[in-house]
């Protein structure tokens, strides 16, 4: 069995430079229910920020990997096309790529992998992922959403973490990484001031290794919370097949 361990950061597109049409589609939803200026202006401002949530409107600027039998991570990230040479800070290394590229090489290196870890991986990492690829012409090497459920999941096993440890959804509330990262003792990826929603502020000011170092606290945090659930809550069906 390899395992292989993934998060991405992504970014939206720049307001300003999105033709008319576009922007009347995106937006026309805050025209219709905002009561006031006020809280026009408060969607619209969520609106803009928000673009690095979709394919349509974003990019991967930066992919974390970890080896979890080789104990090797590496992260991908872009760095607005400045000269900069691979780097290493524990267990991983640090490669610059353009978003086509390091897709590239995401779907190359996943050949050699069975098992995929992720945390919401089901509802961001992999469409996201899935859909620029396409984009840039580039096919998928593998279907990460193939089978929700572990039992279903025939030709690669795709752990969302977030689906397991909720039950799929059968919790009221879907708690996130730091929530968990919290509960088990785990250092949070936000531990050392940064969170996901800084990412496009961090990227417009180049501050790409921060992005970079940022992306891969989340993916340490996710490899120590698999191991949690492998240890404690991992259906004995699934600890049989990464056995054989």
């Amino acid at each position: 069995m390899a395992t292989l361990i993934f998060d991405i950061e992504t970014v939206g597109e720049d307001w300003s430079v999105l033709d008319e049409t576009t922007q009347h589609v995106l937006s026309r939803w805050v025209d219709r229910t905002a009561k006031n200026n006020d809280e026009h202006e408060a969607q619209m401002k969520d609106l803009r920020e928000g673009l690095g949530f979709s394919p349509l409107t974003g990019e991967v600027v930066a992919i974390g990997l970890y080896d979890l039998e080789r104990r090797q991570g590496v992260v991908y990230y872009q760095n607005g096309g400045a000269d900069d040479t691979e780097s290493e800070d524990g267990e991983y290394v640090f490669k610059t790529r353009c978003e086509r590229e390091m897709l590239e090489d995401f779907w190359e290196g996943a050949k050699e992998y069975d098992t995929f870890v992720t945390f919401n991986g089901r509802g961001f990492d992999v469409p996201f992922l899935n859909l620029r690829s396409a984009i840039h012409g580039i096919r998928p090497t593998h279907d990460l959403m193939d089978g929700r459920y572990l039992y279903q999941q025939k030709q690669v096993r795709h752990v969302d973490l977030q689906d397991q440890l909720t039950y799929y959804g059968a919790m009221h509330r879907k708690p996130s990484l730091h929530l968990f990262c919290r509960a088990f003792g785990i250092e949070s990826p936000k531990a050392e001031g940064v969170a996901g929603d800084d990412v496009a502020e961090l990227f417009r000011g180049k501050q790409f290794r921060d992005i970079a170092r940022y992306n891969a606290r989340d993916v340490a945090a996710t490899t120590e919370l698999y191991e949690k659930w492998l240890t404690y809550l991992a259906p004995q069906s699934f600890l049989l097949t990464i056995k054989r």
